[in-house]
């Protein structure tokens, strides 16, 4: 296994990585973002009023995003096991 096959490999689960983490963390991004500007404009400043909000803007970014992650973690898996009696030596 050369080095340059290993970086191949972090730089490729990272990329996975970010992309599974995305959508869910985009979604509390923007949720946040949009009750913290409410919060702001009534000056309610309850912590706990986000937390709901968010946790099922989330449930739903992974309900609607669900599919095409597991897709790309299944894609990336085959890969990576396809390649692995050539990483040998």
């Amino acid at each position: 296994m050369t080095p340059e096959l290993v970086v191949d490999i972090g730089r490729e689960t990272l990329t996975v990585v970010v992309l599974l983490a995305a959508p869910p963390l985009l979604t509390a991004l923007a949720v946040g973002l949009t009750i913290g500007m409410l919060q702001a404009a009534t000056q309610i400043q309850e912590m706990t009023l986000s937390f709901i909000p968010k946790l099922l803007a989330m449930f739903a970014a992974l309900l609607i995003s669900g599919h095409w992650m597991l897709a790309l973690l299944i894609d990336y898996t085959e890969r990576l096991y396809e390649s692995a009696p050539g990483m040998v030596g």
